[in-house]
């Protein structure tokens, strides 16, 4: 990568939490949560999401390497892990507090957006890029080592797309009230699925039965929004009036 696509590549990056940052603000402000706690939440989810996107050093350099100042720093990262170390660090913080309020449904759209804005930098990138296709809009990626005039998939613009439908979908279930407290649950599990699918055109290492490491993440990851799920279908009374 080149250094002006590794600047444009870590701007989009940090404009993607940065907007994040931005609408979580401004839609947990109807919670009923002091300034602090939403402080912790909003940093248990960042240091979550750090954690959860640099897993894959974690197999390949053990866990000495993994806490080394070089991984921090190094361009390898996985939205999928980062997407699910963000929401059980958020969990992680609020049972630390004892806050028991449903911050799920105003993390999703936020989390939508910095997904889509962060795979346009994957783009940018030349990273995550599918499998070889002679589709009329392939694209030549150069850290893919191809031969000259070979195309790929663009998987991070499906995955733009993806998410833009999900952040349409997610805003009109916010005004309709759809599934009020799993709408979060709901776009993850709906990501999951398309995650899962789009992996048959990512170039991955093909482990157990023809499936990816990202797959079988995918199948235990649903599984187990599922049973959370479950258990918030259980009516929370919470009041909306600010804490005193």
């Amino acid at each position: 990568m080149s250094g002006f696509w590794r600047v444009l590549y870590t701007l989009t990056m940090l404009s993607s939490v940065a907007l994040a940052w931005w609408l979580l603000r401004s839609k947990q402000q109807a919670l009923p949560l002091r300034s602090q706690e939403r402080a912790v939440i909003g940093l248990s989810a960042f240091i979550g999401a750090m954690l959860g996107a640099k897993v894959p050093f974690l197999g390949e350099l053990g866990w000495p390497g993994f806490f080394s100042g070089n991984v921090w720093f190094a361009d390898g990262k996985t939205i999928l892990g980062g997407i699910f170390g963000g929401y059980f660090g958020v969990e992680l913080g609020k049972a630390g507090m004892g806050v028991r309020v449903r911050t799920g449904d105003t993390f999703a759209i936020p989390v939508a957006m910095a997904v889509l804005v962060g795979r346009i930098g994957c783009f940018f990138a030349g990273c995550c890029f599918g499998t070889e296709t002679k589709l009329p809009w392939g694209v030549p990626f150069s850290l893919a080592n191809d031969a000259v005039g070979v195309l790929r998939h663009p998987t991070q613009l499906y995955e733009v797309g993806f998410h833009a439908i999900a952040i349409v979908l997610l805003w009109t279930g916010e005004k309709h009230n759809w599934v009020p407290g799993q709408r979060l649950k709901a776009y993850l599990i709906a990501y999951l699925v398309y995650r899962f699918l789009s992996e048959w055109i990512r170039p991955e290492a093909r482990l157990v039965y023809g499936f990816t490491l990202y797959q079988l993440a995918c199948v235990v990851l649903t599984a187990l929004l599922v049973l959370l799920w479950v258990r918030d279908s259980a009516p929370l009374q919470v009041s909306l009036q600010n804490p005193k």
